[in-house]
């Protein structure tokens, strides 16, 4: 993994929960300056000074909702670190948890305090389980030096924060979903509005929802100041962001670069390019969840706004290159039998258009496929986008939409030739 940023992150300890190695580098200066008179009005006032917006995938405003957490009118309040990442192509937060445990606890406790949380949680992907014991052993660490537990640096309060692990899927990683399994029932998604985890979150409370990477942020802003985040990154969007990087590249990793770089400064700087001499095809800028990119917009900017505007989204950043040597027709396949496999089941629309739209591509790939089954691809997918409690079966619609709005010409020749072009043909295979 590598970083070619230092905004967010300092090279990694050799033992990361190792408190010695974060203190040494000014760790928890931040915490105790909360801790030691800084207001809570004043910690929101910084966060939203800074301009950061939520690195999970919405890219909302993070000091608007802690101001919102903070100002409600009702008292018992909750906060929760979402660290159930499960989507392909995203592994930026493993690599957090793994390498800087004690700057996500600052960020964690920081977050807890500054809305009065009355408990407080890190949501851990299960299949995480070396990041969970080390978590673990992160938390009694601070604990030791009396960061966090009861009497917290002798002001007199308590704070406690709870690993709770995660369902381990996809759909679990939505907030109101998280929240439903947190409180033992079938990880779900809430039907909004009007529930949002601000207003109607853990226990029908408020209850503040940040992503790992943002709350890695908020010691280095309270710290550093607000101005120094905005020294890089684009005014809309200051600061860096992780980008995990995967897919057709020679050096797939984590890379933190400022906010707005170009996209071919990471595919062809950080990446390396593409392996054996191959050409890029396509990139999903913020995973299959959004709209592909083309060979040709490797100029795009990579911010959430320039994304939106482009008919595509950055996400939480999971940017997943594809070459020319790979087959749409397969590679839409896949990710629709990821979300089909996914689905919770619980809207119908989502149940059964994933079934439906992985069922037809499968029809296609095989080189069983009609002009009529790409038809009803296409009218399926109107059919069944902005359906769901969730965005999972929009997200399965627009992997489709996009793969034939830039790659039509494939899925007529899977048709035509009744079989995949890239795989050799059994008379070709017979022949040799």
């Amino acid at each position: 993994m590598t970083l070619n940023g230092t905004r967010l992150l300092h090279p990694p300890a050799a033992d990361p929960t190792d408190i010695r190695a974060y203190l040494a580098t000014g760790g928890y200066d931040a915490w105790r300056k909360c801790v030691e008179g800084l207001s809570r009005e004043d910690i929101v006032n910084e966060i939203k000074r800074s301009g950061l917006r939520g690195r999970g995938g919405a890219g909302f405003p993070t000091g608007t909702k802690w101001d919102k957490v903070l100002n409600h009118r009702i008292k018992e309040r909750y906060f929760v670190c979402n660290a159930g990442e499960h989507e392909p192509g995203t592994f930026k937060d493993r690599y957090l948890l793994k390498h800087y445990p004690h700057q996500l606890l600052e960020g964690c406790l920081i977050a807890s305090y500054a809305v009065q949380a009355k408990a407080s949680f890190i949501y851990l992907n299960h299949e995480y389980e070396e990041e969970h014991r080390n978590f673990k052993k992160t938390i009694e660490q601070a604990r030791a030096h009396g960061l966090i537990g009861k009497n917290v640096l002798g002001k007199g309060f308590d704070l406690e924060l709870e690993i709770f692990a995660g369902h381990g899927s996809y759909v679990a990683g939505e907030e109101t979903a998280m929240l439903e399994s947190m409180q033992g029932r079938p990880a779900m998604p809430r039907q909004k509005p009007p529930f949002y985890p601000t207003d109607f979150g853990l226990y029908g409370k408020p209850t503040l929802v940040n992503n790992v990477e943002t709350l890695c942020n908020i010691p280095r802003i309270l710290s550093k100041g607000a101005h120094w985040f905005t020294e890089v990154g684009t005014d809309k969007c200051p600061g860096t962001m992780l980008f995990s990087l995967s897919g057709a590249v020679n050096k797939p990793g984590v890379y933190e670069l400022p906010m707005g770089m170009p996209l071919r400064r990471l595919v062809e700087e950080c990446g390396g390019g593409v392996p054996g001499g191959r050409k890029v095809k396509a990139v999903f800028p913020g995973g299959p969840a959004f709209s592909m990119v083309a060979a040709d917009q490797l100029d795009l900017a990579m911010d959430f706004d320039t994304l939106k505007k482009a008919g595509t989204g950055l996400g939480s950043a999971g940017v997943i290159v594809v070459d020319d040597a790979t087959c749409m027709v397969a590679q839409t396949l896949k990710f629709s039998t990821f979300f089909k496999n996914e689905s919770c089941g619980q809207c119908p629309p989502c149940r059964m258009g994933t079934i439906n739209l992985a069922t037809l591509l499968t029809k296609i790939e095989n080189g069983e496929g009609t002009q009529k089954d790409l038809d009803s691809l296409l009218q399926l997918c109107g059919f069944v986008k902005g359906t769901g409690y969730c965005t999972l079966v929009t997200g399965a619609a627009v992997l489709v939409q996009s793969s034939l709005r830039l790659f039509r010409s494939e899925f007529d020749e899977h048709i035509a030739l009744k079989r995949c072009p890239y795989q050799p043909s059994v008379a070709a295979a017979s022949h040799h």
